[in-house]
Order: C-alpha cells, then structure tokens, then sequence
C-alpha cells in the first residue's frame, strides 16, 4: 500500500526538517520550495502564475509515484484546509488517504526560525516579517474530522 504524507505547519514549524528525515526512510519528498530553488527563484512568495505552474508540476509528478507504488512525503504548507482537501482528491482516484503530520510550532519560534534564514538552500527560503507573521496568523490547522492526522510538537 502506497504511503503519501502531507507536511502541514507554517513557515518555520520544522515540516522540512522531519520531511528529510523520511527522505532517508525512502520517501520521495515534494516541495514547492525545492522546486521554485531548482527553477532559480530565491523570493517568495511566488508570482501566482509561477505558483500555479509549480503546483501542476508537482500533481503531475504525485500521480506518477503514486502509479509507481512510490512513498510520498509533500513538504508543503498545506496551509487551509481547502488545499489539503483539493491534494485529497488528486488521490481519490487510487485509493490513497494521506496521512497528515502537522507540526504544531508555535509563533515565536516559527517567525524568529524564518527571521534565522540566509537563503542558503532550497529550504531556506528569507520572508519579510509581515510576510512570516501573516502565514502564521492565517495558518488553519488541522483537526481530526479531516483523517488520519498526527500532532507533532515543533
């Protein structure tokens, strides 16, 4: 039975870091950071269009591992609940229920690990601190009406 993880916290939380980690389990890991990095972008946030063609990149590749038997993790935000619910029914179609790990970090520490970035990599990309805060503040977590869903503590 193929495994898809969805990473959900705000900016900051730790989703990347344990991400990797089931990277090296075997884990194919997705993120939309890794992807605009890879593409040169080093601002986020995203112009929408580019936005929009990462994200059609990113189902189109979900699907192949998923047709593969491949392990998932998708190292995004997962921000609302009507995103995590739209990545749900892209895996409909095969039977798939993700699992979502949420880290719940709390706002100090995910604005001052953001304020900490340097732009050095993939995963570490810089935000204003307006930018930070309202990722934060608009952040909607995950409750258990929504399925499997484990409460990691950031």
């Amino acid at each position: 039975m193929v495994s898809v993880v969805f990473m959900c916290g705000p900016a900051g939380s730790g989703k990347s870091t344990v991400a990797r980690h089931m990277e090296e389990e075997g884990f194919v890991r997705l993120s939309f950071d890794q992807e605009a990095w890879a593409r040169g972008i080093r601002h986020m946030p995203l112009p929408e269009d580019v936005h929009r063609d990462i994200e059609n990149r990113l189902r189109r590749r979900l699907v192949e591992l998923v047709v593969d038997g491949r392990d998932v993790v998708l190292d995004f935000s997962f921000w609302s609940r009507a995103m995590r619910n739209e990545w749900r029914r892209v895996l409909e179609p095969f039977g798939v229920t993700p699992e979502v790990i949420y880290l719940s970090t709390d706002r100090a520490t995910c604005l001052g690990r953001v304020a900490a970035r340097t732009r050095a990599h993939g995963d570490d990309f810089v935000l204003d601190a307006t930018t930070a805060a309202a990722y934060f503040d608009h952040f909607e977590p995950p409750d258990l009406g929504e399925g499997l869903v484990t409460v990691v503590v950031g």
